[in-house]
This record gives C-alpha cells, structure tokens and sequence, in this order.
C-alpha cells in the first residue's frame, strides 16, 4: 500500500507515518522511485501505535515495546517496562473516572438546581414567576 492509503484507513496523516518511520516505529519499503510501500498490517500496527501514544507512551518507548507486543516474547528489561507502563496507565484511568464522577456530581446538582436558577433569572429581569 502506498503511504495515502495506509493514511486514511488508519486516520494519520501521511506526515504522521513519515514520522513513525523516522522513529522506527513502522516499517516501509521503497519502490525504485521513492515512493513508501507498506504490508498490510501496517494498518494494523499505527492504530496500535497511536493508542499507545494516546496512553501517553513516548515514541523511544513504543520503539521498545513494539516487538514483544507483536511476538509475545520479551525480555526481563521490556517485561519490566511493560508492568510500569500498564501500572502508570492504571493510575491515569483512575484519575480520569474520579474527575468524570466528580463532572457527574457538577451535573446532578446543577440539573436539580436549574429550575430554581431560571426563577431567579426571570426575578432578576422584574418578570413575574408563575
């Protein structure tokens, strides 16, 4: 596949795969003009790449994890950096539910108070409330 392609079904810009070739991340091949070819699985292989950076992993750490994530195999050094991602990972998501519930609560207690703010809205403005 050509670099347009492999873009748009991933959702990248072609800038973007550019760049995750330059950092080793995804591997293309060059036709005799230039141009980038890529498998198929390179569709595959930038999605997996932009959750992690979505996760908040660095590109020297994806470039670390990459290969046991796609053989299974690992060694001591990446099993351990791993754990720490997915422990570091844990404390993210749990940061994110407690704000979201405190969001939650936000929006209970402004619903349950919207009909007393409109009746001070409309006294404020001299209108008669019902």
């Amino acid at each position: 596949m050509r670099i347009g392609e492999v873009a748009e079904r991933a959702g990248v810009s072609p800038r973007a795969l550019r760049y995750y070739e330059e950092r080793e991340l995804l591997p293309a091949e060059r036709s005799a003009s230039g141009q980038r070819h890529y498998t198929e699985t390179a569709v595959a292989r930038v999605r997996l790449i932009q959750q992690l950076y979505s996760a908040g992993l660095s590109s020297r750490v994806i470039a670390q994890l990459l290969p046991c994530m796609h053989t299974g195999i690992a060694s001591p050094a990446q099993l351990q950096l791993l754990a720490g991602e997915r422990d570091r990972v844990d404390r993210q998501v749990r940061e994110l539910v407690a704000a979201r519930d405190k969001l939650d609560a936000v929006i209970t207690a402004a619903a349950a108070s919207a009909e007393g703010d409109q009746a001070c809205a409309a006294s404020d403005r001299g209108e008669a409330g019902p």
